[in-house]
């Protein structure tokens, strides 16, 4: 009897990232070295994995055009030395033209080739009832295109951080074929203990899809606090890993992906055959009334 091939892993980074891009990169190298003697195939950072800091003014020297960047080639490096592929969770960078920010993800093989670039289309724009006040599209330029990429775990859909809150943008993404979702992030601490777990799971089970969540967590060097609690969800909303540690270096947790997984959560509930034949009733009722 042949025997099955055992589900690829990925591995989910945990980490306080602070202002010092150089501390972050180590911090990364150090987790990718892990995960890959670990038998991982893919590793996901959070958002803003290379440079957390909301001092505009600070942060400035650092960021630049992707072509100018220091940061890719660099992660580029990591993953052809590791052997391992990589999802940066995001960086900021430049937009390539103008003067504004981009919050930007991309896929890296493990020859070190870029396999795709994702910019975050919805910003984080919120007054919380605890006070706090985030502004991001003061700085940032939201993105405009729908991102699905081959990886060794399946047809990866990205997205970053409040793109979760929009259910739409995940239903976009598996009509375009995407069977493992990507969702980077730097939640703050009262919206992810009211939302983060049950807005991944609702992601996971509406779509089919296997949900990857590497978040930030912990007391950053900026003086914020984001949530942690990097989460891994099968297609069925059962939560297969989660880093409930925050602070420190960073945590590291492997999680099996099997594709049998997602065929057993669709095929119980054929949502995809569903939603075509409200489709086809609903050309035909516009035909109709075209007809009138």
């Amino acid at each position: 009897m042949e025997q099955q091939a055992a589900a690829p892993l990925a591995a989910l980074v945990q980490m306080t990232s602070g202002i010092d891009p150089d501390a972050n990169l180590a911090t990364i190298d150090r987790a990718m070295a892990a995960a890959a003697a670990q038998g991982a195939s893919m590793v996901f950072l959070p958002e803003m994995s290379l440079l957390l800091d909301r001092d505009r003014q600070r942060s400035a020297p650092h960021i630049r055009r992707e072509a100018d960047s220091a940061w890719l080639p660099a992660l580029q490096a990591m993953a052809l030395r590791h052997g391992i592929w990589l999802h940066s969770g995001s960086m900021p960078l430049l937009a390539d033209t103008g003067d504004r920010r981009v919050n930007c993800s991309h896929v890296i093989a493990a020859d070190g080739s870029i396999r795709a670039r994702y910019d975050k289309i919805h910003m984080f724009d919120v007054t919380l009832p605890s006070g706090e006040n985030w502004t991001e599209s003061a700085a940032y330029a939201g993105g405009d295109a729908l991102i699905v990429v081959d990886t060794p775990l399946g047809r990866l859909g990205l997205s970053i951080c409040f793109d979760l809150r929009f259910p739409e943008l995940y239903r976009a993404l598996v009509d375009r074929g995407a069977e493992v979702i990507a969702i980077p992030a730097a939640f703050t601490v009262p919206t992810g203990a009211a939302h983060w777990h049950v807005l991944l799971r609702a992601r996971a089970i509406e779509t089919g899809c296997h949900v990857i969540a590497a978040a930030q967590g912990g007391t950053h060097a900026d003086g914020r606090a984001t949530y942690g609690h990097s989460l891994a969800v099968d297609p069925w909303g059962r939560i297969l890993a989660e880093i409930v540690e925050a602070g420190g270096d960073s945590t590291l947790a492997l999680v099996p992906i099997a594709k049998e997984a997602r065929q057993e959560a669709r095929t119980a509930i054929p949502l995809a055959r569903s939603r075509a034949a409200r489709r086809a009733m609903i050309d035909s009722v516009c035909d109709g009334d075209r007809n009138d």
